[in-house]
């Protein structure tokens, strides 16, 4: 049987939400499907523009009972009319799951869904959330966050995977990675919402640099002093240290770790490595320093993410 998602519009919301929509429409492509039947929802129905200028097409407020109620973001935080609220509230309570994507995570917190729980926005809003509404528990450098049955996402592509995620939930690992290829995406990305990969959120600005986080990546297994990665880069040691900080905002010993920390989740969750071996390959002393660093990036150990993919490749 399909599931039915509701995605709750309003004038002014940021058009690459609709990405979401992708995702579920993808995963009716594939076979077995369709998996998931999707309606457009807003207060008085019809046309409803986005910040972009371009109209989507919704029906009106109704009956508020779906599998899964969304609702979109906006580029800032934009009022909400009572009668948004109230069948947020209402649909809420009627659904199997609620989730918001970008700024929707306000709207969440309009209606008393936020309560005790954690929850992620945009990065640049996420304090004003937790300012407006301090019963929430926000943490701002979450990709998405599930807390019972309510999910939210960061700002912008992270709606991608939010979609992703609730695909899994769903279905299980294979289809959402399906899905993903397709799309040309990550299947589940790493680390928090500032970053695509490790290296992209680094950015460096010159090819030397690059060129000593390429090398460091590709021998994580090595002990990498900043020696060696500013013989990488062809820089001294002073000249590297100043340069690295300037162009990645961190020092080189973080930015290692960071680098290790995805390879090594990469590993926990594609294979079925003991801890201590993944600790030994991406170049951790031993497993509580990775424990350490991944609690750190993550919020959860490593023993953590295991069971996850696990349990994730079991349903």
């Amino acid at each position: 049987m399909k599931k039915t998602i509701g995605l709750m519009l309003f004038p002014g919301f940021q058009i690459v939400d609709l990405a979401a929509v992708t995702v579920f429409e993808v995963a009716n492509a594939i076979p077995g499907g369709p998996y998931y039947e999707m309606t457009m929802l807003s207060e008085h129905g019809g046309p409803v523009a986005s910040s972009a200028g371009v109209a989507v097409m919704t029906q009106p407020f109704g009956a508020p009972a779906f599998d899964t109620i969304m609702v979109a973001g906006a580029m800032d935080v934009l009022p909400s009319t009572p009668a948004f609220v109230d069948f947020l509230r209402d649909a809420s309570g009627a659904s199997r799951r609620t989730a918001s994507i970008c700024t929707g995570a306000f709207q969440l917190a309009e209606a008393g869904l936020l309560d005790g729980r954690r929850v992620t926005t945009h990065w640049a809003l996420a304090r004003e959330l937790q300012r407006r509404h301090p019963k929430a528990r926000v943490e701002e450098d979450r990709i998405f966050i599930e807390d019972g049955r309510v999910w939210s996402s960061a700002g912008m592509t992270a709606c991608i995977d939010l979609a992703l995620a609730l695909v899994e939930a769903d279905h299980g690992m294979e289809l959402a990675r399906a899905v993903a290829r397709k799309m040309v995406v990550y299947h589940r990305r790493t680390g928090g919402q500032s970053q695509f990969s490790a290296l992209l959120e680094l950015e460096p600005k010159s090819d030397r640099i690059q060129n000593a986080l390429t090398y460091a990546k590709r021998n994580l297994r090595k002990a990498l002093s900043v020696d060696e990665l500013a013989d990488a880069a062809n820089l001294s040691r002073r000249q590297f240290t100043r340069s690295f900080r300037l162009e990645t905002g961190q020092s080189p010993a973080k930015a290692v770790e960071t680098l290790r920390v995805e390879a090594a989740r990469v590993m926990i969750e594609d294979g079925n490595h003991a801890i201590d071996v993944v600790a030994r390959e991406v170049g951790f002393d031993d497993p509580e320093r990775m424990r350490r660093a991944f609690i750190r990036a993550y919020g959860v150990p490593p023993q953590a993410v295991k069971r996850a993919a696990r349990s994730a490749a079991a349903a």
